[in-house]
């Protein structure tokens, strides 16, 4: 199975195809410009994201370590969400009652987000855990697991992941 692991924290290792450090790794801004739709379809103005878009889609599945701010993810990591509308194209579909844009390529990974950090209250935490798990699935993943970082680590120790 070809992984690829997106990390802002922990040290949790995993054997991957490539990994994206939000922890050294710059991203850029998307500058709404809809380049990567009109002019350049599939690719950013910037080229920093190309490896990780070409192995994204090559991944069978995505680890996501993410820290939480403020009782959402960082904005690095939403940044990289935005960053990802390259994917697809620029049209919108109306399907399992919402509208969501239409794929650009037939195959994503499946993802398995993990975060690290607190909630104020149990409804915080089920606001993350949904905003995670429509992120992804408007990006068209079949499999999305959402779960701390601590989950991941006891279900390690038990030999389930």
């Amino acid at each position: 199975m070809k992984t690829v692991v997106i990390r802002e924290c922990g040290n949790n290792t995993s054997q991957s195809i490539y990994e994206l450090d939000l922890t050294h790794v710059a991203i850029r801004d998307c500058i709404g410009c809809w380049d990567c739709w009109m002019k350049t379809p599939g690719r950013c103005v910037h080229n920093d994201l190309n490896i990780f878009y070409t192995k994204y889609l090559e991944a069978d599945k995505v680890i996501i370590f993410s820290k939480t701010t403020k009782g959402f993810v960082s904005g690095i990591l939403k940044t990289l969400f935005d960053r990802m509308i390259p994917l697809f194209l620029p049209y919108v579909e109306v399907s399992t009652g919402e509208s969501r844009h239409v794929p650009r390529y037939t195959k994503y990974p499946d993802i398995e987000f993990y975060y690290e950090g607190n909630f104020a209250t149990g409804e915080g935490k089920q606001i993350f855990i949904d905003y995670i798990f429509r992120t992804f699935d408007q990006f068209a993943s079949k499999k999305i697991i959402v779960q701390s970082i601590e989950e991941y680590n006891n279900s390690l120790s038990e030999g389930s992941t």
